[in-house]
């Protein structure tokens, strides 16, 4: 069995027009989002390295998880280029490289994120993975190499409507 976190950047700022589609930072209710959701997660799960998109937002957006999750703060993430991506094909593509740890966590962006977990768990109907919104499957499968071949089953799905206010 495999286990898959995603998560999707935390809300992006449009407010300055020109400004690169990689470049962009979070707005406000990103930047309150990110720890929100950092401090709800490390109530049930261990810190654990993760796969980041390059781009600003989900790199924001990793800041912010780790500032309301400080145990997260001391792993090892890593930034992939190949994450900023708005397609499920090449994030299935990258899942299906990746060595053969037990789980991944994944920060991208949409629709390439919820599209990737309505093929993996077509069972879900996601009509749209929110800002800052969370998923953990699981996928019964002994290799990466293999993720999307057999359905997988939603163990638990946090968008910050769902938070408590101010926590």
């Amino acid at each position: 069995m495999k286990i898959l976190h995603i998560l999707r950047h935390a809300k992006s700022d449009w407010g300055e027009p020109g400004l690169a589609d990689h470049e962009r930072p979070l707005n406000a209710r990103g930047l309150r989002d990110a720890p929100r959701m950092g401090a709800a997660l490390q109530r049930q799960l261990a810190p654990m390295g993760i796969h980041a998109s390059t781009a600003r937002r989900a790199q924001m957006t990793l800041q912010g998880l780790c500032a309301g999750w400080p145990g997260l703060a001391a792993a090892s993430h890593c930034s992939e280029p190949d994450l900023y991506t708005f397609s499920a094909t090449d994030l299935l593509a990258w899942l299906r490289a990746r060595p053969d740890e037990a789980q991944l966590f994944l920060i991208g962006h949409n629709p390439g994120l919820t599209d990737l977990a309505n093929q993996l768990l077509p069972a879900l109907r996601l009509a749209n993975l929110p800002t800052a919104g969370y998923l953990r499957m699981q996928l019964p499968v002994q290799h990466w190499a293999s993720v999307g071949d057999v359905a997988g089953t939603l163990q638990q799905q946090l968008f910050p409507r769902d938070l408590p206010p101010g926590g």
